[in-house]
């Protein structure tokens, strides 16, 4: 009997109807169901702000020990690190896409749609993630287009927004899509009598301030092409 209700048992660790005294089945999977998702996501999370503060090494035991799931929940959902770390770089992804999307929807022009994306991923820190990751999701590109389809949606995106700023004269002529790019990856070091958040928010409005026509200092070099930008993020085989 133990070894029935053990299979009986589903993904997400918890029993199925069968094993609870017959209860309805269709009643209970889809709160079996959301169970399993919350887990994921749960796990998701904590692996993204762990890989964030310690690298992409981290324990597993303490992705789910700050998950508030067991080892084996974790396993269950996620097999290996490389499973885990494609969950984390597709969900990075994704969010980065529907930020850049939102904000060239919802702003009322292209320079406050450029701004709003640049702050959000600084506050989140999700630019700063996607490039800790992007050694592996390389990998995970070469054999998962699904990945690189969301990137570059991402760039097509980007690359679009600064244009149409440039044109109406809100970025600066001499700045690059590569200087953008690098934004997005920025990480600020706050004191510990400073609150991180402020002093994200004001490097970014300084930077951002930096970004804007009519800029004083005259930059060194050649600004970046959007070839530049698709090289620098080009999936090598």
């Amino acid at each position: 009997m133990k070894l029935l209700r053990f299979v009986d048992c589903n993904l997400s660790g918890e029993e199925s109807s069968s094993s609870r005294g017959g209860r309805d089945v269709a009643g209970t999977t889809p709160r079996l169901r959301a169970d399993a998702r919350r887990n994921r996501d749960l796990i998701v999370t904590a692996a993204q702000r762990l890989f964030l503060e310690q690298g992409i090494d981290v324990p597993l035991d303490e992705v789910a020990r700050q998950a508030g799931v067991g080892i084996g929940t974790l396993y269950r959902r996620f097999p290996d690190r490389d499973a885990l770390l494609r969950a984390v770089a597709e969900d990075t992804l994704r969010r980065l896409a529907d930020l850049v999307e939102a904000a060239r929807r919802e702003e009322p022009d292209a320079w406050h749609a450029l701004c709003r994306f640049l702050r959000s991923c600084a506050e989140l820190r999700l630019g700063e993630l996607a490039a800790r990751l992007d050694p592996h999701l390389h990998r995970q590109m070469r054999t998962g287009q699904d990945l690189d389809e969301i990137r570059q949606r991402v760039i097509a995106t980007v690359l679009e927004l600064a244009a149409r700023a440039q044109a109406d004269g809100a970025l600066r002529a001499d700045a690059g899509p590569l200087d953008i790019a690098m934004l997005m990856t920025l990480h600020v070091y706050a004191p510990a009598n400073v609150s991180g958040d402020q002093a994200m928010r004001r490097m970014v409005d300084i930077m951002l301030d930096g970004l804007r026509a009519g800029g004083g200092a005259v930059l060194p070099g050649a600004p970046s092409t959007d070839v530049d930008l698709r090289r620098y993020t080009a999936v090598e085989p």
